[in-house]
């Protein structure tokens, strides 16, 4: 190889490493190595900005738009409330489950369905009596399976079937291609599921790790003639208390929260803290705090709604700022107008000294916040916000025009009437034109590190392509197998399955294309059946709360331990995984003259 393909291949390995033992996000690593190459010459600027340009891309954004209008018009809840209904024992649950998650997420992007399902969930679990975490795993790995049915089920699809137009110059896949192999899998996966996992799941109730205020909370007051009055916060002795810390002062009808250092104390203010609630005592030593004369007091008052706050309970996303350092280190209440109530890892919550507790993704916390918190966190993606007081109240008089909206942009692509990218545009254009969405929401869903990512991918497969890099591999890859097509092809699936589970999605899908393409090509092999195990392989994220962002997602109010994954996710990848290998060398010959 040219110097050219050994920095190509160097930016591979390269991000591939950031990815894998970093916290950097995605979308930076990708644009770093865009930059490298278009800077070093590898790539001229329009092949390095083509990714920006791609129809898929485009399609992803606007499939954005039309998910945000089925979820802010209740036409996602219209399914699930007439679908739910009163089942009897798991497998009668997981049965109801199934078909409103796998049609919702054959259409529209697995995290506002997941993010829409779980609260209803959480509910509809405890109405019928079974424990959260029998339902939370089917949940995601459903959102997964129905996601794999059509093109546009997941940005991975649409983000393989761009690159594949762009490498090879054919017109690309049809909305329902991948569905001869995806709708076997995914009715194989879901009958797995609903056989083995009543058994394999624990029966953990998460209502009891966050579910009692009174248990991690404690009120006290400022006697009214005290040493404390007109003192701040902070001269108080209130900052940095250890094993305790102030979260809110209710005074006079009102509440301040998130209360800063420099707000001076009233006599009579309830103190409302979070933490060792053992620490009562250490609290009412210090001269001027006095118990409450109502010891439930703060409990009405913390779940009543008020709009000076709300209660929010979040799952730490990946890429938040705070993973990794301890809730005081992190001065969560300035950066993020929050204060922590309580932590909840492994679906246990962490008791005392919460200052101290060092945040990790997937960690489920109760936030007291202000009511401009939820809304902000839609933007930072700092938090994958599960369940809030302040939702916005959905639109239910336009449920069904969203719901003809979507059949009608599915039908016009599946009769091939129109191109996916340009009823994909009419579709979100008419989702905010007919009121299903706000514009604010519209542009709230469009997910910028997800775009970024597909974006800069294209110029590392763009890369791999120009420089031969795809060409070496690929003549390694058929050296391994004996240029055996069946093998070829599970190496690509047990590959590209691999990379997901440690690095996105999209990254594995974008680095094996390129490399696939040029096996098949040596090989006189069809490239269709190994494009599909790359969609199929790369969706298909079982084994870790990290593969895959619906996992995550539920990790925390599933009230799920990392060995829970491992335990239904290993048999679930290898399960899926021959299934697919199965369903392709049945149903698509292999030889490009067959």
């Amino acid at each position: 190889m040219i110097w050219q393909g050994w920095l190509s291949l160097g930016a591979v390995v390269g991000v591939l490493l950031t990815l894998i033992f970093t916290r950097v996000a995605p979308h930076l690593v990708m644009m770093a190595a865009l930059t490298v190459l278009s800077v070093c010459g590898v790539l001229t600027s329009q092949e390095a900005l083509a990714g920006f340009s791609n129809s898929g891309l485009i399609t992803v954004a606007a499939m954005f738009v039309i998910a945000a209008g089925m979820h802010a018009s209740g036409a996602v809840d219209l399914l699930v409330n007439s679908l739910l209904g009163q089942p009897r024992g798991v497998r009668a649950a997981l049965t109801r489950i199934f078909a409103p998650v796998v049609l919702l997420s054959a259409f529209l992007n697995n995290t506002p369905v997941v993010a829409t399902m779980i609260p209803a969930l959480h509910a509809w679990t405890r109405k019928i009596g079974i424990s959260p975490s029998q339902v939370m795993i089917p949940l995601s790995y459903c959102a997964i399976l129905g996601g794999t049915l059509t093109l546009i089920g997941t940005s991975t699809n649409l983000m393989v079937n761009g690159l594949y137009q762009t490498l090879t110059g054919a017109t690309g896949f049809s909305l329902f291609s991948i569905s001869a192999v995806s709708l076997p899998v995914a009715m194989m996966g879901l009958s797995f599921m609903w056989l083995f996992f009543p058994k394999w799941l624990p029966n953990r109730d998460q209502d009891k790790a966050l579910a009692n205020l009174r248990e991690f909370t404690l009120e006290v007051s400022v006697a009214p003639h005290g040493p404390l009055v007109g003192k701040t916060v902070e001269e108080a002795g209130l900052r940095n208390l250890k094993r305790v810390y102030l979260i809110e002062i209710e005074r006079d009808d009102t509440v301040i929260t998130a209360v800063p250092s420099e707000e001076k104390l009233h006599g009579g203010d309830r103190l409302v803290f979070a933490g060792d609630t053992e620490a009562i005592s250490l609290l009412l030593r210090i001269n001027g705090i006095v118990p409450s004369v109502d010891n439930n007091a703060h409990l009405q008052s913390l779940t009543a709604q008020r709009p000076e706050r709300c209660l929010v309970e979040a799952v730490v996303s990946p890429h938040c700022e705070a993973v990794g350092n301890a809730i005081r280190d992190a001065r969560f209440r300035d950066r993020y107008g929050a204060a922590v109530l309580a932590v909840a890892r492994n679906g246990e919550r962490i008791k005392g000294n919460l200052g101290s507790i060092i945040l990790q993704a997937g960690d489920t916390l109760l936030l007291e916040a202000r009511p401009a918190f939820v809304s902000r966190q839609r933007y930072n993606k700092d938090f994958l916000l599960i369940n809030d007081l302040n939702t916005e109240t959905p639109r239910h008089e336009r449920a069904y025009l969203a719901w003809a909206i979507l059949i009608s942009v599915v039908s016009a692509v599946g009769v091939g009437y129109i191109s996916m990218l340009n009823a994909a545009l009419i579709g979100a254009g008419l989702m905010i034109i007919m009121g299903c969405c706000s514009v604010n929401q519209a542009e709230r869903s469009l997910d910028l590190a997800v775009i970024l990512t597909i974006a800069a991918s294209f110029s590392l497969g763009a890369a791999l392509q120009k420089t031969g890099v795809a060409n070496f591999l690929a003549d390694s890859i058929i050296d391994l197998s004996g240029g055996k097509g069946w093998l070829l092809l599970i190496l690509t699936y047990l590959t590209v399955s691999l990379l997901t589970e440690v690095i996105t999605n999209n990254a594995a899908a974008i680095l094996m294309l390129p490399v696939v393409l040029e096996i098949t090509e040596k090989s006189g092999l069809n490239s269709e059946p190994f494009v599909f195990a790359i969609m199929i392989a790369a969706s298909a994220s079982f084994a870790t709360p990290l593969g895959y962002q619906t996992n995550l997602m539920v990790y925390g109010p599933g009230g799920y331990r990392f060995t829970d994954f491992l335990k239904v996710g290993v048999p679930m990848n290898l399960f899926v995984g021959a299934t697919t290998i199965m369903v392709l060398l049945i149903g698509w010959p292999l030889d490009r003259t067959v």
